[in-house]
């Protein structure tokens, strides 16, 4: 691997505020994010990232490419949930694998952000239908989960309804603000989006810091107690990830020739779901462990991607 693209990311500002916010729970710092602008920033990110995404998607020429980019990102959304799901049961019951599994088949719409942050200071192009293969990853892997659990559930009367399920999963707020983002930037006109270009550009990056800030005090706070957990969850945590990210870096290949394209494809199959899927999980699977699930998520998967995973699977494209 070339060391300088890892040095660079380690480097990066926003990445060194996540770390920020680790130390600062270590040294049992009173520093917070308040809860109302940490919600707001996570809504501007969506927003903006959606917005730029379908900016870019009106100026592409809708091919096979685009399609079969699509559907890719469906089959990974319904296929890694259900090789996990096995995986899983070998450690724990039928509730908490389907959350994990479900958790792990979907995508961290944070961690998506961040990779496109980092393929703009290696200054690689990617398509702006990327945005949308990343929100249709959402809700899939959770109606996967959820027939999971109720195919696999000894306890028919605990069974979970799953149109309320999908109708959540469907209008989860990230989801809805990215794809109704998505089309808007898509329709807008180039001097229309000119004129929202200082929202939803020049301070973009800084909002992206303060919230990996956040980022990290919350996987400060949650990494503690799920290490007294075993280490089963905390290897799958890394090594599943790994497997996916450096797999599709490769196969991806197929479907598209773009770097940046096939980059954002390994860091979907590689990221997990923090957000979306534990909401989604307190409706459906009420006996699964949220300190499980979500720990492994947000404090494990996500800061290894977002360190060294991003320069390793850019590298795995580039190379392959």
């Amino acid at each position: 691997m070339d060391l300088h693209l890892l040095a660079d990311n380690l480097t990066n500002p926003a990445l060194l505020f996540f770390f920020l916010g680790i130390i600062a729970v270590q040294l049992k710092s009173d520093l917070e994010i308040p809860p109302n602008s940490a919600k707001f920033i996570s809504l501007y990110l969506m927003f903006s990232i959606g917005f730029k995404g379908g900016l870019e998607l009106s100026h592409s020429n809708l091919d096979m490419e685009i399609l079969w980019s699509l559907l890719f990102g469906v089959f990974l959304a319904l296929f890694v949930p259900i090789f996990t799901y096995f995986i899983l049961r070998r450690k724990f019951n039928v509730a908490n694998s389907g959350a994990i599994a479900a958790a792990y088949g979907s995508v961290s719409a944070v961690t998506f952000v961040t990779a496109v942050s980092f393929l703009e200071i290696e200054q690689i192009e990617f398509g702006g239908h990327m945005v949308a293969v990343m929100a249709l990853m959402e809700a899939p892997s959770i109606i996967i989960g959820v027939l999971l659990m109720a195919y696999f559930q000894k306890d028919q009367k605990s069974g979970v309804k799953l149109n309320g399920v999908l109708h959540h999963s469907l209008t989860n707020g990230s989801v809805l603000l990215i794809m109704g983002s998505l089309v808007i930037g898509f329709l807008a006109s180039d001097q229309q989006a000119r004129g929202i270009e200082p929202f939803t550009t020049d301070i973009f990056k800084g909002f992206l810091a303060v919230f990996l800030l956040d980022m990290g005090i919350s996987s400060g706070k949650k990494l503690n107690d799920f290490l007294k957990k075993g280490w089963f969850a905390f290897f799958f945590a890394i090594i599943i990830p790994l497997i996916n990210g450096c797999t599709v870096a490769v196969v991806s290949s197929i479907f598209t020739e773009s770097v940046g394209n096939r980059f954002l494809f390994a860091i979907l199959a590689a990221s997990a779901s923090y957000i979306a899927v534990p909401a989604a999980m307190r409706l459906a699977a009420p006996k699964a462990n949220p300190s499980l699930y979500l720990p492994m998520a947000l404090a494990i998967t996500f800061p290894f991607n977002i360190t060294l995973g991003m320069p390793l699977y850019l590298y795995i494209v580039q190379t392959f």
